[in-house]
């Protein structure tokens, strides 16, 4: 039989056809030359190594069962790990963690353009790199001399899927490894067979399967406070904790102040990050609730929570006659911040574009435009505003606005540490002139202003524990230990004398700063609230450490019982 005319190349004949040149064959070899590099670089024992294998290995046959081209699917898989590993990098650096499986929802245009926004630098080294890229997988497309047959490529995926998963049960990694600065791939590959495992088990929140106690539903008309409403406001300080809890730290004089409450006591919060995601405290503060409770899923908390936790501060303050106002410095979708904020009862929500921001603004531009919208509003219907400050967000390598604090004399540390102090003089200064500005243009009007840091900065554990190593320190941020989340929560007022409550305590848990605010307010509770106050008071502060997590178990399920939590 005569053999078929112009037979296509394949991995399933034993020949190619025609000579292969060399450059044709490097094309094929080089990118797994270059896994290899990495591999080496980036993965620290034989346990990593065999991880970074199979997770490479299925990188590979996708693009191969998709593409058919070994040459190109190489190319497009050592491209995708080394983007894996400067976001992994960029990501430690801002919140001292590697990237991980479930990273992959935080993609998103909004998340683009706060990191292009955070470092301007970025855009053109991405807008380099694929004037690079793009030209080379043309030309590797239109080299590679070998096809390969989708079915076997899709068999050894199957395979290689299938060992990957008994490898991450067989060697789970450490969650507490997250914090170390190497395995970039061998870590992202176990997170997602641990990730569907944990989503399998509880799904996205931990809760108690079945209760027998319910929470009565709060009636509509039944907030009766006792005397006049204040107006709320509750600042988001970025970044912002007490620099002297660091030994050996100067600092200047009269520094500390910010922190005072208006009885003269400083008070500490204990957020749930350390270093960069203020999403978590936003959902603490918001929603208070914990974002502990989702486990693995917790990067991603207002996201998951959009539309599906309908319980908060601001839904409690609508109940009291209260409007609802968020002020927000990124734009609204990053982390569906607009979305969440609004399940939980804000009516207006503006973001940084709705606010004319440039880029990153000082905290005057937030304060301003709170003064101004407040004056919008019938002087006799209360107001809660929620003001989301950015100005003291990393990075603090360089100086933002120095023409700000022209007659600032930098303490003498490290540039970093001074920088940071320059802001938070910067937020001091403008938090006064707010303060003023509210007792000027509203001199009639009561005012109960709740100011709270929402994270320590993501150089604050190399200062409170210099000679610590990565892994002690990672070991301390995986356990809460308390000193790595400690910031401050500062109760203020105008006209207003703030109603004296058992809950104001010298230490809380961030989820309960909705409950402190309504009782420093003197507004009523709903049920949701009145029995988080139980657990507050028999927890002393503690919400989710409390009974290693049963406090929160059980209320989580006490809202969804309520109908306050939905597919979850």
């Amino acid at each position: 039989m005569a053999p078929p005319l112009n037979p296509v190349p394949s991995v399933s004949t034993t020949a190619v056809a025609a000579p292969t040149s060399v450059w044709r064959l490097l094309a094929v070899a080089a990118p797994h030359f270059g896994a290899l590099l990495v591999m080496f670089q980036t993965e620290t024992d034989l346990v990593g190594r065999v991880g970074f294998v199979l997770a490479w290995a299925i990188l590979n046959l996708f693009w191969i069962a998709l593409l058919r081209r070994p040459a190109l699917s190489g190319a497009l898989s050592l491209t995708l790990v080394v983007i894996l590993v400067l976001l992994s990098r960029l990501k430690h650096d801002v919140v001292q963690m590697t990237a991980n499986f479930v990273d992959l929802m935080v993609i998103d245009r909004d998340t683009a353009a706060f990191l292009f926004t955070i470092f301007p630098d970025l855009r053109w080294s991405a807008i380099g790199a694929a004037v690079v890229v793009l030209p080379l997988m043309y030309a590797l497309w239109w080299l590679d001399p070998f096809r390969i047959r989708r079915l076997p490529a899709l068999a050894a995926l199957t395979a290689c899927l299938a060992a990957l998963t008994g490898y991450a049960l067989a060697w789970p990694d450490e969650a507490w490894r997250g914090y170390y600065d190497d395995g970039y791939l061998s870590k992202f590959a176990r997170s997602g067979v641990t990730a569907v495992s944990d989503f399998s088990s509880h799904g996205f929140m931990e809760s108690d399967a079945v209760i027998t106690e319910r929470l009565k539903l709060p009636l509509e008309d039944s907030c009766h406070p006792a005397g006049r409403r204040p107006h709320i406001i509750m600042v988001h300080d970025e970044s912002s904790f007490d620099i002297r809890q660091a030994a050996g730290v100067k600092t200047p004089k009269g520094y500390g102040s910010h922190f005072d409450s208006w009885d003269g006591k400083a008070r500490k919060f204990l957020a749930e990050s350390n270093g960069g995601p203020s999403w978590f405290t936003e959902y603490n503060v918001l929603a208070g609730l914990s974002s502990r409770s989702f486990g693995p899923f917790s990067y991603f908390v207002t996201r998951i929570a959009s539309g599906r936790v309908e319980r908060g501060l601001p839904l409690a303050l609508r109940r009291c006659g209260y409007s609802t106002i968020s002020l927000y410095p990124a734009f609204g979708a990053f982390m569906s911040a607009r979305s969440f904020q609004t399940t939980t009862g804000v009516e207006r929500f503006y973001d940084a574009k709705d606010l004319g921001a440039k880029g990153v603004e000082p905290d005057s531009f937030f304060y301003d435009s709170a003064a101004r919208l407040m004056a919008e509003q019938p002087p006799a219907n209360p107001l809660f505003m929620f003001v989301y400050l950015a100005a003291n967000h990393f990075p603090w390598e360089t100086k933002f606005r120095p023409d700000m604090t022209p007659g600032w004399r930098a303490p003498g540390n490290v540039p970093v540490v001074d920088e940071y102090l320059r802001r938070q003089a910067m937020s001091v200064d403008h938090y006064g002139a707010f303060v003023a500005k509210l007792k000027k243009q509203f001199p009639a009007q009561p005012f109960l202003i709740v100011r709270y840091g929402d994270h320590q900065p993501e150089f604050a554990p190399g200062i409170l524990d210099p000679n610590m190593d990565e892994a002690g320190l990672g070991k301390k941020l995986q356990s809460y230990d308390p000193r790595y989340y400690a910031t401050y929560y500062a109760i203020d007022a105008i006209n207003f004398e703030p109603v004296k409550s058992a809950t104001v305590m010298d230490t809380i848990d961030g989820p309960y700063l909705p409950l402190v605010i309504q009782e420093a307010a003197g507004i009523p509770l709903d049920p949701s609230f009145e029995e988080q106050k139980k657990i507050m008071l028999r927890c002393k502060g503690l919400f989710y450490a409390c009974k290693d997590g049963a406090e929160a178990r059980r209320f989580n399920r006490l809202l969804i019982d309520a109908g306050m939590i939905k597919n979850l």
